[in-house]
């Protein structure tokens, strides 16, 4: 029989709060971590606004040692680490100690690319024919699972450590790959989470295919418009987010506190067939994959309290929301409520399922829904589908119970996660 799954440590590190206590708080208050990048000015890009978390070097100290910070320049694997140790931390659990394997525990921590700034920083080393000057740290810094495998050796997991890389569904799709490895009695808990690099380097792509906003560097913090009609595209974001999921029994010989627990889930390619491309999803892919992910999990439509979104941002929200009414066959006043973060976050690419997770689990401690900024201007096509209180302009008070979170990503990705109020 499949095994019980739970969640029992959570850790971030978003532009908006680099710990979960101010990263909870953002969102409860809906401040953005949006800024002006002056990088971004001096490089001619056409958006000049980022999401970006801010880690002072003497912060470093907590999560490096001074040997690992020698030529430390990985913004990505700095996010990973801070949001992974804090998430182990927040679950109770130690590191083992130098002669000790901890067998039943393993990490799925993912990225859409490690070490940008590193490699153009090798790149110049290698052809000044430099190479010595490279550094015992460059391999783990550009390798995409150096950020799993620096972590497996911080904290001494045996169990299956590695790195999956799916566009903007990484995050989410590495919290369904921990849960099956549990659920299946493979491990007894898993580090799930993701990260993504910052800089010009990550954002520069998608600022030269006009899909970032280029009217608010003046306004930062307006730039990120989830199911707005102003919506003028994504707001690049970087961080991390990290959650410990694990067996029930685990959790509760271990008198765990528990924050939720995971029903299920699916993922699955449109195949960019039927509509869907490169960047843009097959309506019909995702509305199977909301179904499915509801089968998966047992539950019904109409059990869902609320929804945590992709939503970034861009002409694509409208259709987001018609294909959840589809899926679910709900609509009007009947929907349930649904929020997207990339408000305040910004789109933060491999990292963006990671911390929309540990955002969506929060919900459940809270007791609260996050509300949603800078949406006051509901897309019209959006309201001809739900009610404009579903889409609430302030955090509510309101407990829910069950609560579906999607990603959806560059190659037609999709995935759909479903979590539950803990019940003994």
């Amino acid at each position: 029989m499949s095994k019980r799954v739970v969640i029992t440590g959570l850790g971030v590190c978003a532009p908006n709060g680099v710990d979960l206590r101010s990263f909870t708080r953002s969102l409860r208050e809906g401040k953005s971590g949006i800024a002006f990048q002056s990088e971004l000015k001096k490089l001619n890009f056409g958006c000049q606004i980022a999401g970006k978390p801010t880690v002072e070097t003497n912060y470093l100290n907590n999560y490096f040692t001074s040997l690992e910070q020698r030529g430390l320049n990985s913004s990505g694997l700095v996010y990973g680490v801070i949001s992974g140790m804090d998430a182990w931390r927040d679950a109770g659990l130690e590191a083992t100690s130098a002669e000790e394997t901890d067998w039943e525990s393993g990490i799925i921590f993912g990225t859409g690319i490690l070490g940008v700034d590193k490699f153009r920083e090798a790149i110049h080393l290698v052809d000044e024919g430099n190479t010595r000057r490279l550094g015992s740290t460059t391999v783990i810094q550009t390798m995409a699972s150096g950020i799993s495998a620096f972590l497996g050796g911080k904290l001494g997991l045996g169990n299956q450590v590695t790195t999956n890389s799916s566009a903007c569904t990484t995050g989410t799709e590495g919290v369904l790959m921990a849960y099956e490895r549990i659920a299946s009695g493979k491990a007894r808990r898993m580090l799930a989470g993701s990260c993504s690099d910052s800089g010009p380097y990550v954002w520069g792509g998608f600022d030269a295919m006009r899909i970032l906003p280029r009217n608010f560097n003046e306004d930062p913090e307006r730039g990120s418009r989830p199911m707005s009609q102003s919506a003028a595209g994504f707001v690049p974001g970087s961080g991390a987010g990290a959650l410990v999921l694990e067996s029930l029994e685990s959790a509760q010989e271990r008198k765990a506190h528990i924050y939720a627990e995971v029903l299920g889930g699916a993922v699955n390619c449109g195949g960019q067939r039927s509509g869907g491309t490169m960047t843009a999803p097959n309506d019909i892919a995702v509305q199977r994959c909301i179904r499915e992910a509801l089968d998966h999990s047992g539950i019904a439509a109409g059990e869902i309290d609320s929804i945590n979104g992709h939503l970034t941002a861009t002409a694509k929200d409208p259709v987001e929301i018609d294909n959840w009414c589809k899926a679910l066959g709900l609509q009007g006043g009947d929907f349930p409520y649904i929020n997207s973060f990339k408000s305040t976050v910004g789109h933060c690419l491999a990292a963006a399922g990671s911390i929309e997770c540990v955002g969506t689990v929060l919900q459940f401690a809270e007791g609260m829904v996050f509300g949603n900024v800078n949406c006051e201007d509901i897309h019209p096509d959006i309201l001809q589908q739900i009610h404009r209180t579903k889409i609430p302009q302030e955090t509510l008070k309101y407990a829910p119970k069950v609560i579906a979170k999607a990603s959806f990503g560059f190659g037609d990705v999709n995935a759909c996660i479903i979590f539950k109020e803990y019940k003994p």
